[in-house]
């Protein structure tokens, strides 16, 4: 066979371009294994989002009832997104800025039943307890635009006397009269599913359905439900109520057979427990039985971060629990609820407070988990307003109440509410919740809040960032590549440290930015807490980063910041304090064998309170000496724990 024998010349040509084509695609496979950009693949979130998880509307009984009689999910959700809306009083009101995401936490109990009755639904007025409400309702009718300052008591007795409760506050409000008529229930469930559905924008705003499990008890030891899907998978099953189960084991039970029978997934978000007389904390099951191993890890799984601040007050620490904490006494809650009470030191009130806040729940956390090999504690923070106005607002100077019948009003600082039991300046501006994660959308938001990269702030959007490793360096923290710095040497707030090495203690890499449309920083501090080699529990703070060069003296003291604040002109300059604070912070303490987690506390320096702007818009005179009218807001972060 004649075999075509090709010239030298093009041999040549032919074994170059081979040469060449090889060699290209070796660049090609060099190039695709690292990108010159060093941002194509970053494996870590770069932005942090805001929200509210605990909001509630015109759809919860309580809120109805305490005047919220026309703003529901539609105004909720667009308050959110920074639309104007009219309050009950007739004032407009907006956020300064947006929100990125909101979970319209509604009580399950009777959820939406309220304003279908007030609209006249006739399935509603076709059963028992809808005709009995009606009736009750109809007796002493009050318009929307009622005086709702003087008609304050008959409103809420109306509300009372409509679901016939009697005897203590919730016994009446957490009536035994219930809708349980399934097709309703799941009518309405369907309409909050689709409406944050609806509002859910992926990559400009973030709606999870959601809603408030409240056991019936003289005590909060609420639970949000956060569920991370759509409509399709959320209305297959109902909201697990008090009447469902009073036991949150029940709760935990009702979100794993919902994964297991959806392919979805929730988890449950704790109440501030400030208000729980003991009992979110304690140490003890619903039953009164101690915790073993299962509880301790079925809590933890299924509750992964604690809202540690809202309207109802700061539930961090209390000055009876760190005496030592000069700034442990911020937003003390003064309520009725028994123990819980400044003042009132019923046999065992103390012991109960330990129950009750985030860091002596985390001390005690470390003692379970040296007991059980478990934590029950092991939480990250947050926090939200529990508002029930639909406005989920958060500022001093944008501040709409609790509930609506304390909407901005010239008498609602030293309103005594409905029963004579707190004082409308009791309540403080707080709080939101922020998250660190790749995007905001559902998937993103809720994969951070799961492994508790968040913290909480009492209002200000300051951007927070606290990782904990073995190897960082003090330059690491002026470095502008600070967040892969923390990344590739630890963990983020929320992690876990282990295996100490040989002769180092963990640093912490820490930065804090103020809000940009808010107040200069005081300090950062870290609170550590640790469980030592006799059972014993402790707590400590340092002042890591101190903003106008001050320095800690012999005692470990540290000069005030000072302040700016014009009580009468409700204003204040950053002519003091820091705009950014940045430290490696190595713990001096440090004990390989010894349980122990750490946490940040940033503060800002003073600025007037919500009550100070009332009194200036109000031109309130003569003001009490009791009413705050300065306040220190602060955010807190999720811990880093350690364990040997």
């Amino acid at each position: 066979m004649h075999k075509y024998k090709i010239p030298t010349s093009e041999r040549h040509f032919f074994v170059g371009l081979q040469f060449l084509v090889t060699l290209a695609c070796l660049n090609e496979v060099a190039f695709s294994a690292e990108s010159y950009s060093p941002y194509v693949e970053q494996p870590y979130p770069s932005n942090v989002y805001w929200g509210d998880t605990h909001l509630h509307t015109n759809m919860s009984f309580d809120a109805n009832g305490y005047g919220n009689k026309k703003l529901g999910s539609e105004e909720a959700y667009r308050f959110a997104k920074g639309k104007v809306i009219t309050a009950h009083n007739g004032m407009d009101v907006r956020l300064r800025r947006p929100l990125d995401f909101l979970v319209i936490a509604d009580h399950a109990l009777n959820l939406g039943v309220m304003p279908r009755l007030e609209a006249l639904d006739p399935v509603l007025l076709n059963t028992e307890v809808g005709k009995r409400w009606r009736k009750k309702m109809t007796e002493y009718p009050l318009s929307p635009e009622a005086s709702l300052y003087a008609d304050k008591e008959r409103l809420f007795d109306t509300v009372l006397s409509a679901v016939g409760g009697s005897g203590a506050f919730f016994t009446k409000a957490w009536s035994t009269d219930y809708f349980s008529d399934i097709p309703i229930r799941q009518t309405i469930w369907a309409e909050v599913a689709s409406n944050a559905d609806r509002h859910n924008e992926p990559g400009k705003f973030t709606a999870f359905s959601g809603y408030e499990w409240t056991p019936k008890t003289p005590a909060h030891y609420h639970r949000v439900v956060i569920f991370k899907d759509s409509a399709e998978k959320v209305t297959r099953v109902l909201p697990f109520s008090y009447y469902d189960s009073n036991n949150p084991e029940k709760l935990w039970a009702f979100l794993s057979s919902y994964e297991k029978e959806t392919g979805g997934e929730a988890f449950a978000i704790p109440h501030n427990g400030n208000v729980s007389d003991g009992l979110m904390f304690a140490l003890k099951d619903i039953e009164g039985n101690p915790f073993n191993a299962r509880y301790a890890k079925v809590r933890a799984r299924w509750e992964p971060l604690y809202e540690v601040t809202q309207i109802k007050g700061d539930g961090e620490t209390h000055p009876v629990l760190s005496p030592e904490d000069e700034f442990a006494d911020y937003e003390t809650w003064n309520s009725w609820y028994g123990s819980t009470m400044q003042g009132v030191k019923t046999e065992g009130w103390k012991e109960r407070k330990k129950a009750e806040y985030a860091r002596s729940a985390l001390k005690m956390g470390l003692g379970e988990q040296a007991r059980l090999g478990a934590n029950p504690f092991k939480f990250g923070m947050i926090g939200s307003t529990d508002s029930h106005t639909a406005l989920a607002t958060a500022d001093e100077d944008n501040f709409w109440g609790k509930i609506s019948l304390f909407e901005p009003g010239k008498y609602r600082l030293f309103d005594r509410g409905l029963l004579g039991e707190f004082v409308g300046w009791d309540y403080a501006a707080s709080g939101y919740a922020a998250v660190w994660a790749e995007e905001n959308t559902r998937d993103a938001l809720f994969a951070a809040m799961k492994r508790k990269e968040t913290y909480a702030t009492t209002g200000p959007r300051m951007t927070v960032r606290f990782f904990g490793g073995w190897e960082y360096k003090t330059d690491d923290a002026l470095k502008p590549d600070f967040a892969r710095i923390g990344y590739s040497k630890g963990v983020p707030m929320g992690g876990d440290l282990t295996h100490a090495p040989k002769g180092k203690a963990p640093t912490f890499l820490i930065r804090a930015v103020k809000d940009p449309d808010g107040a200069n920083l005081d300090r950062v501090q870290v609170i550590k807490g640790w469980h030592d080699k006799n059972g014993e529990l402790h707590e400590k703070i340092y002042n890591v980063a101190l903003s106008n060069g001050r320095k800690e003296d012999w005692r470990g003291k540290v000069k005030s910041v000072g302040s700016t604040v014009d009580v009468g002109d409700a204003s204040y300059t950053n002519s003091i304090g820091d705009s950014e604070l940045a430290v490696v912070w190595s713990d001096p303490y440090f004990d390989k064998d010894e349980l122990a987690f750490y946490y940040l506390r940033v503060l800002e320096i003073p600025t007037p309170r919500w009550t100070a702007y009332d009194a200036k818009f109000f031109e309130l005179k003569d003001i009490p000496d009791e009413v705050p009218m300065v306040t220190q807001e602060r955010a807190y972060t999720s811990p880093i724990w350690y364990s040997p």
